[in-house]
């Protein structure tokens, strides 16, 4: 089989480029495939993503199993967060689906294209070949994209999308986002086993059997024991080693490298990669490589067929050895001074330090270095070798040649370049010039090191530029000698650079040779020769050769270095680890040369991929030895290639890269499946429990997201053609890299060295009770005393013995992990009490579980059974099942055998059965009082008493239970606020105090969730709630309670209180305490579900259809729309009513407002399908109307405040808006609506007799107000005064309200009062600002002006269609008394507005325009207010947030063209993260942060008198931002533009409102924020009108129909 994988693209993607660009621009680079790949077919077989295909158009067979469906959700950039840069996805046993999710309308949709080189359409893998889908341009519905998966490896996806509108420039139309990696797990097969326990959890006497029938092993399943395989002697010895193996428990074995070893003898110097060591056959073995390969190979089956073994093998890429045959032919292999110049005076550096070895004797030097003193002399001998080497050469200008040179350009007779800014140089003194020259690279191979005396200046360059400098020298030899001065500066850095080299180098050196013949735990090696030098050779020196020069012969061998950076190679420059003698190298060992791909080095590519591949085709697993300094591109080439041969290859690495963040860069691209951990890294029993809990937990037992998150949904195939199955989604939460947990790698301290030896036992027990892949070491198990040297060690592995050190427990530990993890005892608890660690794993499904108690040796010497309290194990019953302590006589080690490798003499006794204690239905296991350190036990543990359809029995009848529920029922069951619960249940109930974490914010299912939400997705048992709830189920009683105490008031929630209370009652009698936060929070979770899909049911095609984002701005007319006792509709009776926002306007007389019902009204009520309530509000304030008005505040009506001029208007919008949008919204015209006060405006008592006396129709109510404004409109407020208002001062309740007829405007207002909803009045004596408005805005503010017109038209149009019983209004136009039709008014207003608004955007136009250009701060605006009194006239002209509402109400008044510019405007200078500012940054009323209990000496901020009057700094109101984006679509329709790039452009400013929504506790839009989006502590933490506002933009967009 050709392997293609070592493309161009490969390294375009790890380098980062584009691998579209590097397929174009590069010719294919094809590695040759190995004599062992198979040979390409006529027909080739069908792929694993040609199978998926199949089977995704198939239909499904009867008992089909739901298809798995793995949600991952990217941002709106197209990439996933942090946590999900890396996921995890199992083994494809059968096709599954993963699905990418990205929320309608953010900028990665716009035009978005996901890429990935998972092959979706079918055939083989190519890392550089990427599948596209397109995503879909919708705006109203969430886009996601299902991917069917097949195949194991590591891919990539990114999405591709169009720049923004506003940020196109012609070299970036195209973004790609961020990259995602996704890595699916392989799948493992190898023969079963029989059960090690019988059914009563007895130790089975045929237990761990190999079964004929063979098994798909999950990661977490493998138990991998390390051998060092030339221990094991021959392969026709190695039966019984495999046999006894496979009796142990495990199920894998990992061999150290099985290829023919250099001279060095060690394993991972690998002389030839594509033979086998003659040491595996038997003696004097002729074969061919063929023939090992072959026998290898047949081995390996015998091993996984006859013993149930699979095979993992060390993969050594980084490195050769250094007697490689293949390197005489081939030294371009390795780095020399010949293709890498910079190691040449390293390569001088070794040399010395060799030579100075092999003369070290006959200099009178010490050869056996006994004492520091040694070292000193040595070093201060060798110190004056390297100064003799004069290194500096290759660092420093060449003072006398680079003079010289200078000197005779100078007098030459051609003509010298003049410099090219010679003015500028003229003067400079020698530092300065020669840091010009430094700093603009005219100083040439700066640290290059290629050759002595390569740092130059050009000879014309450094002419030019000294007769540049001293212009009025011309005699060349001073020139030359000025030019001496510059290099003598230049050149004092570089030898300091030289001098520091140097020093750093030698104290290395001396480090180096301290340790090898010094230190008590270095190797202590013999005296000091050619062939045993002072310290490691550095370079491998091939023997002569004429086919290559001298420089080739030197390769740099290979090593590491401390906390090296791993994405850096140390061989390249500008690294200079070798020439600092940094790397501790290994001398058997020479760096291979890779380049940046095949074309760089053709041969040792193809070399290392036939390698790579003929692995794979005898090896079920890679281990990546030195994987964090294997270069990148290589390693994910060198993988791609093995997987060719085997896709379900396993790999597992060892990485030292000193960041998760790192880990994760190497785990993600190059596929790692699994990281080596290591038990014997922890320091004492509290780390090594964290490290158990952070690898090996699986979930917490009670862990919730699997019962929680996951839901059912009918999935549409994911290929063309294909039928829908039942599926269920999972979302995924990014994963992190799967642990191989080994208690000790075989290349490690043994536990006499760390610990003690009796420790193996404990800390091996723990590591089988890890829920992830878990290793050994045979030397472990058999309690080898010290590390072996895997070079020097020629001794053979005792023969099989069975009871060896602690193998015994070890079978038994290790047969029964794999089957914990093949029965799903996915979940786990880890304690630990001073030396003891106790792990607890249990299946959640069954509850029965198995502990394990440990008591950790940590120390040598002790028998004591230290402390534990007993363990209490509650509603769960226990017994024993088997345990061992283990006695050690002697740590020293056993005599030397000549052959054979010992470990100590030991002695494992087992723990005597016992009975635990049980107390009642709890359980209590009580610690032998012999249990001495290293002990272990084991017990099966089974809770009682739990229903095991308790899962079902949770979910179950839920939609039943809440269906028939209204919208104010759902309001009680999802909401209220604590002010609300309180209101309505007379103070008996409020929200719920959770202990340390504080009151919910609401009472109903929503305040549940708002904790929930994160404890679920991230397993948080942690977190208070859980806690409160172990600790009683006082809130399981309220949940229930606090419903089944209102059902006289709302009967249907009987239903669900009682479904509820079913649920609970059985959880209090069934469920232990630490199992009740997971059930409360599936009921909870499941009823408020439940409760969602009921309000969804009741919602129009645009909610049910659309986003989440829509969804959650719905629910917010459910959350504000509710019955308390203290505010209604009605004065006699309690109706629902709307509330403003909460909490502040949470009941009571500040609950229902005019002003913000009816900007609340269409978002809310009619948008989503709440007709009923709409028409309720819009009869009740028509009851209201007096004087002309509505009242804003309505006081249930019974004392309603009439000082709102724009009230009215909103009112008759929502009834226009009501009309077209109800069905037969016509009708309400007709309603009769009792009049709450008399006909001549006296104020009577709700309950006089006067009061509700006569009646009108609706269309009556619209001709009053519009006749009442037509004759004008003055009187004094009702009550005025400080009992009304104590804020006001006495002008200011005096409502005046006037037409303009040459206009046709309404104007009214005075300078003391605020009739629009920038109300603020002022509070501060001390300021001065007291009764003095914010924002005063008399005259005719642009929005009642658009709401007017907007009136007129829809009434004239009416009334044309004999629809309103009226045509027009009375009045007194130019003296005369007469009637002004409706069309006549609406003409007059549309003749007039652009003129007396619009600030034209050229002074040139100024005269067409009613403007006073002295008072015009930004033009191409519109006014917010026409007509300010004398005196305060620059008020029209500022700049605010308004003008939009008279856009979408009455577009027809606006210059399409002006309306456009203006909108840009305000996007650009008003727009803000959650809402919109409400004044120009510009103005001079500005001011920024808003703060109501400011009660400074500042009028212009004391008590928050910049509520409407902020910009950068301050409040940004919510409500606005709709009407903003819906001006800004509608005009950009009229303009003819890009619908599309609009929309997009519009949905990006909502990206920080649906976070918002989505994250906040209160779950809704704020009435306002401070800068930039910030917490406002004063504002409403959800607003009805900011929710309000969105949901009329995101249905205006449900409207549109995109390209």
């Amino acid at each position: 089989m050709a392997a293609h994988k070592a493309k161009e693209a490969v390294n375009a993607i790890i380098h980062g480029h584009s691998p579209v660009a590097a397929i174009k621009n590069t010719p294919k680079v094809v590695i040759p495939s190995p004599e062992v790949a198979m040979a390409s077919s006529a027909t080739a077989p069908k792929t694993p993503a040609d199978e998926a295909i199949d089977f995704f158009r198939s239909s499904p067979s009867a008992g089909e199993e739901p298809l798995q469906v793995y949600e991952l959700k990217l941002e709106e950039d197209g990439g996933p967060n942090k946590d999900r840069a890396y996921t995890r996805l199992p083994p494809p046993y059968r096709p599954y689906v993963l699905r990418v999710t990205l929320d309608a309308g953010t900028p990665a949709s716009k035009n978005g294209i996901f890429y990935t080189n998972f092959p979706l359409d079918g055939g083989k893998f190519d890392r550089g070949k990427f599948v596209e889908r397109k995503l879909p341009s919708i705006f109203s519905k969430p886009i996601k994209i299902d991917l069917p998966i097949s195949q194991a490896g590591a891919f990539v996806y990114w999405i591709e999308y169009d720049a923004s509108t506003s940020s196109l420039d012609a070299s970036s139309k195209r973004i790609k986002g961020r990259e995602g990696y996704f890595n699916v797990d392989p799948i493992l097969r190898t023969k079963k086993r029989s059960a090690i326990l019988d059914a009563n959890d007895q130790i089975a006497s045929t237990g761990g059997t190999v079964t004929s029938e063979y098994v798909q092993v999950p990661l977490d399943g493998l138990t991998v024991i390390t051998v060092v395989s030339k221990w094991m002697g021959p392969m026709f010895d190695w039966g019984p080693y495999l046999q006894q193996a496979s009796k142990r428990g495990y199920n894998m074995i990992h061999y150290t490298p099985l290829q023919v070893r250099g001279e060095s003898k060690s394993p991972y110097s690998i002389a030839d990669q594509l033979g086998f060591d003659a040491e595996l056959f038997e003696s004097n073995w002729k074969g061919t490589k063929e023939e090992g390969v072959k026998r290898v190979e047949k081995m390996m089956k015998v091993a996984k067929e006859e013993y149930g073994l699979m095979s993992l093998i060390d993969v050594v890429l980084n490195h050769t050895a250094n007697n490689s045959s293949w390197l005489v032919d081939h030294p371009e292999a390795g780095f020399s001074p010949a293709n890498s110049p910079h190691l040449t005076p390293a390569v001088e550096l070794d040399t010395c330090i060799m030579s100075f070895s092999a003369d070290a004797e006959t200099k009178g030097l010490p050869s056996i270095v006994k004492s520091a003193d040694d070292v000193d002399v040595l070093m201060k001998a060798l110190t004056e070798d390297v100064k003799n080497l004069k290194l500096w050469q290759y660092y420093v200008v060449d003072t006398e040649k680079s003079v010289s040179d200078v000197k005779t350009v100078l007098k030459a007779s051609t003509p010298i370049d003049a410099w090219s800014d010679a003015s500028s140089v003229s003067g400079m003194d020698v530092v300065q010039l020669a840091n010009l020259l430094k700093s603009t690279g005219k100083v040439d191979n700066l640290s290059a090191f290629a050759s002595r005396g390569c740092v130059a200046v050009k000879p014309k360059v450094a002419a030019s530029l000294i007769k540049a400098a001293f212009a009025h020298e011309s005699d060349p030899e001073k020139l030359g000698e000025a030019w001496r001065k510059v290099v003598d500066v230049i050149n004092v850095d570089l030898y300091k650079e030289w001098e520091e080299d140097t020093n750093v180098a030698l104290e290395n050196v001396k480090s180096r040779l301290t340790y090898t013949r010094l230190d008590e735990h270095g190797p202590r090696m013999g005296p000091i020769t050619g062939k045993l030098p002072l310290v490691e050779t550095y370079f491998t020196r091939l023997p002569p050769s004429t086919k290559h020069k001298d420089s080739e012969l030197s390769l740099a061998n290979n090593g590491w270095i401390w906390a090296a950076d791993p994405l850096k190679n140390f061989a390249q420059q500008p690294s200079k680890a070798y020439l600092r003698r940094e790397v501790i190298v290994w001398g058997d060992c020479v760096k291979l040369r890779y380049g940046d791909g095949p074309k760089s080095n053709p041969w040792l590519w193809s070399h290392m991929t036939a390698y790579v591949q003929l692995l794979a085709s005898m090896f079920d697993g890679f281990r990546i030895d030195n994987c964090h300094s294997t270069p990148l591109h290589v390693g994910v080439a060198m993988l791609d290639a093995a997987r060719v041969v085997r896709p379900d290859l396993y790999v597992v690495a060892e990485l030292f890269t000193g960041s998760e963040e790192m880990d994760l860069h190497f785990v993600s691209r190059l596929g790692v499946n699994s990281l080596i951990r290591e038990s014997y890294n922890a320091w004492d029993p509290k780390e090594h429990s964290r490290l158990l809990y952070r690898f090996g937990l699986g979930k917490p037992i009670g862990s919730m997201d699997a019962a929680c998150l996951t839901s059912p949904e009918d999935i549409e195939s994911p290929v063309p053609g294909g039928p829908s199955r039942p599926g269920l989604v999972t979302p995924l939460q990014g994963s992190v890299p799967h642990a191989l947990l080994f208690d000790l790698t075989h290349d490690n301290e043994s536990p006499l060295s760390k610990r003690s030896a009796e420790d193996a036992l404990s800390t091996g027990a723990l590591a089988t009770f890890a829920f992830c892949g878990v290793g050994s070491n045979k030397g472990f198990d058999e309690l080898f005393p010290k590390i072996l040297d895997l070079v020097g060690e020629e001794r053979k592995y005792d023969l099989p013995n069975g009871d060896a050190g602690i193998a015994k427990m070890k079978a038994l530990l290790n047969h029964l992990h794999t089957e914990m993890v093949l029965e799903g005892f996915s979940e786990g608890h880890v304690h630990q009490e001073n030396d003891y660690i106790v792990m607890h794993r249990v299946q959640p499904a069954t509850q029965k579980g198995y502990l394990l108690v440990t008591h950790t040796a940590f120390h040598k010497g002790s028998k004591d059974r230290g402390h534990i309290d007993p363990i209490k194990l509650v509603r769960t019953k226990a017994h024993f099942v088997f345990g061992a302590s283990i006695d050690i006589p002697s740590y020293d080690a056993p005599s030397p055998a000549p052959t054979t490798l010992l470990g100590l003499k030991s002695t494992l006794t087992p723990i005597p059965a016992f009975a635990p204690k049980n107390e009642g239905t709890d359980t209590e296991i009580i610690v032998p009082e012999y249990f001495p350190p290293g002990s272990v036990m084991v017990f099966a543990t089974q809770m009682e008493g739990m229903d095991k359809n308790l899962d079902k029995f949770s979910k179950a009848g839920v939609d039943e239970a809440f269906a028939g529920l209204d919208w104010v029922d759902l309001n009680v069951m999802l909401f209220r606020s604590d002010g609300e619960e309180k209101d309505a249940t007379g103070g008996a109930i409020g929200t719920y105090n959770v202990p340390g974490h504080g009151q919910l914010v609401y009472c109903g299912l929503e305040g549940w969730m708002a904790p929930l939400r994160s404890i679920m997705k991230y397993n948080d048992l942690g977190h208070s709630l859980c806690g409160h709830l172990r600790e009683g189920t006082w809130a399981l009683d309220y949940v229930h309670s606090r419903l089944e105490s209102q059902t006289e008031t709302f009967p249907r929630i009987a239903k669900p209180a009682a479904w509820l209370k079913e649920r609970f009652d059985k959880i209090k009698a069934t469920v232990p305490s630490f199992l009740r936060p997971k059930y409360f929070a599936v009921v909870i979770y499941e009823a408020y579900k439940a409760a969602r899909r009921a309000a969804m049911e009741q919602c129009v095609d645009f909610v049910t259809s659309g986003t989440t984002f829509t969804q959650d701005l719905a629910l917010c007319s459910i959350q504000m729309y509710g019955r308390v006792s203290s505010a209604s509709l009605d004065p006699g009776t309690v109706e629902p009513c709307l509330a403003a926002g909460l909490p502040h306007f949470a009941s009571g007389w500040a609950r229902t407002w005019g002003r913000d019902v009816f900007i609340s009204l269409r978002g809310l009520f009619l948008t989503t399908g709440n007709f009923d309530a709409a028409k309720k509000h819009i009869l009740a304030f028509s009851s209201t109307l007096k004087h002309g008005l509505i009242p804003n505040l309505l006081d249930s009506i019974r004392s309603p405040r009439y000082n709102s001029r724009d009230s009215p208007w909103w009112m008759l919008q929502n009834i226009q808006d009501y009309v077209v949008m109800a069905p037969n919204g016509l009708s309400i015209l007709s309603e009769p609506v009792k009049r709450r006060f008399p006909k001549d405006d006296s104020f009577v008592p709700w309950d006089d007799p006067r009061a509700y006396s006569y009646s009108s129709t609706v269309a009556e109510v619209i001709q009053e107000i519009l006749q009442r404004h037509a004759s004008g409109i003055h009187f004094r407020e009702y009550n005025a005064g400080p009992n009304l208002d104590m804020q006001m001062s006495e002008a200011g309740f005096n409502i005046d309200i006037d037409v303009d007829w040459k206009t046709g405007f309404i104007l009214g207002g005075n300078a003391q009062n605020c009739g629009t909803w920038m109300d603020k009045m002022g509070e501060s004596t001390k300021a001065g600002n007291k009764g003095v408005p914010g924002t005063p805005r008399d005259g005719a503010p642009v929005e009642i002006i658009g709401l007017l017109k907007s009136t007129l038209r829809w009434v004239d149009h009416l009334a044309s269609k004999d629809k309103f019983p009226f045509k027009g209004v009375e009045a007194e136009v130019d003296g005369k008394k007469r009637l002004v039709t409706y069309k006549e008014w609406n003409d007059l207003i549309q003749a007039s507005f652009e003129k007396h608004f619009y600030v034209p955007l050229e002074p040139a136009s100024d005269a067409e325009y009613a403007v006073n250009p002295a008072l015009i701060n930004r033009r191409g605006i519109y006014k917010d207010v026409y007509g300010t009194p004398k005196g305060r006239e620059w008020s029209d002209y500022q700049l605010r947030c308004n003008f939009p509402i008279a856009m979408i109400v009455a577009p027809e008044m606006f210059d399409p063209r002006h309306a456009l510019g203006a909108l840009k405007i305000a996007d650009e200078v008003l727009k803000a993260p959650l809402g919109m500012k409400t004044l120009d940054p510009n103005d001079a009323q500005y001011r920024g942060d808003y703060d109501n209990s400011n009660d400074s000496g500042d009028a212009s901020v004391a008590k928050g008198w910049n509520y409407h009057q902020a910009s950068r700094f301050g409040p940004e109101w919510g409500w606005p931002l709709g009407y903003f984006l819906r001006a800004y679509l509608l005009f950009d329709k009229i303009a003819g533009k890009d619908v599309d790039g609009t929309l997009h452009h519009l949905h990006t400013a909502l990206i920080p409102a649906r976070r918002y929504i989505q994250e906040d506790a209160w779950a809704g839009i704020p009435e306002l924020t401070n800068q930039n989006g910030a917490y406002c502590n004063d504002s409403c933490r959800t607003q009805a009108w900011s929710s309000s506002t969105i949901l009329d933009f995101l249905d205006d967009v449900h409207k549109v129909q995109p390209k």
